[in-house]
């Protein structure tokens, strides 16, 4: 078993433009790949979930989600980092196509996203966590039984750094406070 690392999309590794969903629309959060890469390199599982509420929307399809999501893994690759898997959830419960318009499981800050990944990859559970810009985020997090910390931008190496020695420390107490 692994531990993971669950990353918001939009306002996370790429700057939130609004229904990005083309990759001259990215522009990369300070530190977002060497974040991941770190990540990688420590033996992390490295997972993507975003809500994508364009789909909803009319704003574009599903195969653009899954294209740009193919861009993004390989510029993350060539840095030295990987995303070991995706998910996106395009419904909404206000949204204008048809297809797509329900209260889904998947939408954070409902856990689906989370839990799906942790039913398909060998996850430690406990060694988890995710990252993310919003409540919803953080909400979904716990909804899955994993920590969820709060990203409000700048570098997300420093703050994967910052998230990892928080962690260490915590368990490290925790060990004492076991003697």
């Amino acid at each position: 078993m692994r531990p993971a690392v669950f990353l918001d999309r939009d306002g996370v590794l790429n700057v939130d433009v609004g229904y990005a969903h083309r990759p001259e629309q990215i522009e990369w959060v300070p530190g977002a790949h060497a974040a991941v890469a770190h990540l990688s390199a420590l033996g992390y599982l490295v997972f993507v979930v975003t809500n994508q509420a364009g789909v909803a929307r009319g704003y574009y399809d599903e195969a653009a989600v899954t294209a740009l999501h193919r861009w993004m893994a390989a510029e993350l690759a060539a840095s030295g980092g990987r995303v070991d898997d995706w998910r996106y959830c395009p419904t909404h419960p206000d949204g204008t196509v048809a297809a797509y318009v329900r209260t889904d499981p998947w939408r954070k800050p409902a856990p689906g996203m989370l839990l799906d990944l942790m039913r398909h990859h060998d996850v430690d559970v406990a060694g988890s966590f995710l990252i993310g810009d919003r409540d919803s985020d953080v909400e979904a997090a716990r909804r899955a039984g994993i920590d969820g910390y709060r990203f409000d931008g700048g570098d997300l190496l420093m703050a994967v750094t910052r998230i990892l020695a928080g962690r260490r420390a915590g368990a490290t107490a925790l060990a004492g406070a076991g003697s």
